[in-house]
């Protein structure tokens, strides 16, 4: 390879900064070279370094992200109110968040907001206060229904979205009251989706809250009521509890999802109660682990453990276990010998909860079929839920 080499002439710029330099330089040695003053230390050469500038499409998405939960808390936080509830005596009080429903005055709420009150007063966003009146409640779903009288253009409903195309990682605000706070906006994602959280023991039938939204939105005490809203200002749930070690928030939060709201709002508006579906057994999730140590035939699916004699299953000829049986490698002791549900309405069960999940969306008087394994058999049995008996 050749390479040729041409002459390069200094450009008049080049030349200027080399004389500053030079005279720069000049100057502060001039005490060491002309008189008789002490040597000053050269003039240090500054460099300014400017951060690079972030690309204006990137800052156009952060400026449209925030915007869009900017537009999302105007839209909803009308509509939220501030929940203070009296118990039985003066120094017994509670507070919560709710939703205005409808302009008929209507304000959902969590029953356990409202369950143990005397004198409930709702708080409007331009601090109208207001006298409400329990219509319904329903501790299985912890929804609660309850109605004002105020001028109508107090009473701005929003927007029902739908829960069941929520996905894992959408973003999810939270708008509540937290320790008494009000319209306070909180920011996560969905973190997860289906849950079914135990209940206690209700008149000796252990139930469960079903299909619930977990998510990461910061959710205190007094957010309980409020909304949990897409980032279009959609609700899509009722916060209603944590789990926590401490009683605040610990990332962990529970909403009822909007699609069990609409189910069961109207029916407690009409009727002040709701009637949920009741299949009448307990059973025992069943894995691959459970099936080895047990020599089961299926590795999914729901060993009944109790077949209620009053429930709709015992009376359709669901069997339960005849006998208790040790789990290998675990203290768990399970009964045995009960029929095995693998499927309900041609759709596969792996475990209780969808079960659970399932029953939620039927109603009481409808007819479901089991697929169930006797004896290494599948058969179907067909049930006619009842409803759910009172704790």
């Amino acid at each position: 390879m050749i390479v040729k080499y041409k002459s390069l002439k200094p450009s008049p710029l080049l030349l200027t900064i080399i004389g500053l330099l030079v005279a720069t330089m000049g100057c502060s040695m001039g005490g060491l070279l002309v008189g008789s003053s002490p040597a000053t230390s050269p003039t240090p050469i500054v460099v300014v370094l400017t951060p690079t500038p972030l690309p204006p499409s990137l800052l156009s998405e952060v400026s449209a992200a925030q915007q869009a939960a900017v537009n999302a808390y105007k839209r909803v936080s009308p509509s939220v109110v501030h929940i203070a509830v009296e118990g039985s005596s003066v120094f017994d009080s509670g507070t919560g968040s709710g939703l205005v429903y409808d302009r008929q005055g209507h304000i959902v709420t969590n029953h356990h907001v409202v369950a143990s009150g005397r004198n409930v007063v709702v708080t409007f966003s331009d601090d109208t206060r207001a006298l409400a009146e329990v219509v319904g409640t329903d501790p299985s779903s912890d929804l609660a229904i309850i109605k004002v009288d105020v001028p109508e253009p107090l009473l701005v409903p929003v927007e029902l979205g739908d829960s069941n195309s929520l996905q894992v990682g959408e973003q999810a605000i939270a708008i509540g009251n937290p320790f008494g706070f009000e319209r306070t906006m909180t920011m996560g994602v969905v973190s997860s989706l289906g849950r079914v959280v135990p209940q206690q023991n209700n008149g000796g039938y252990r139930f469960s809250i079903a299909n619930l939204i977990q998510t990461d939105a910061a959710v205190n005490p007094g957010n309980s009521g409020g909304p949990l809203i897409d980032i279009q200002g959609r609700v899509i749930g009722i916060n209603s509890f944590i789990f926590s070690e401490t009683g605040v928030s610990s990332g962990v939060g529970f909403a009822i999802p909007v699609d069990t709201v609409k189910r069961i709002v109207p029916a407690l508006i009409t009727d002040g109660r709701y009637a949920h579906p009741w299949l009448g057994i307990s059973g025992q999730d069943i894995d691959n682990l459970l099936a080895e140590s047990l020599t089961l035939p299926v590795e999914r699916g729901v060993l009944v453990q109790v077949a209620f004699q009053d429930g709709p299953a015992g009376e359709a000829g669901l069997r339960g276990g005849e006998r208790e049986a040790e789990v290998e490698g675990n203290l768990r002791i399970v009964r045995v010998g009960g029929d095995i549900i693998v499927g309900i309405d041609d759709k596969s069960v792996g475990g209780m909860d969808d079960l659970i999940i399932y029953l939620e969306t039927r109603q009481v008087g409808q007819q479901v079929v089991l697929t169930v394994i006797r004896e290494e058999q599948e058969q179907e049995i067909e049930v006619t839920l009842k409803e759910r008996p009172d704790g």
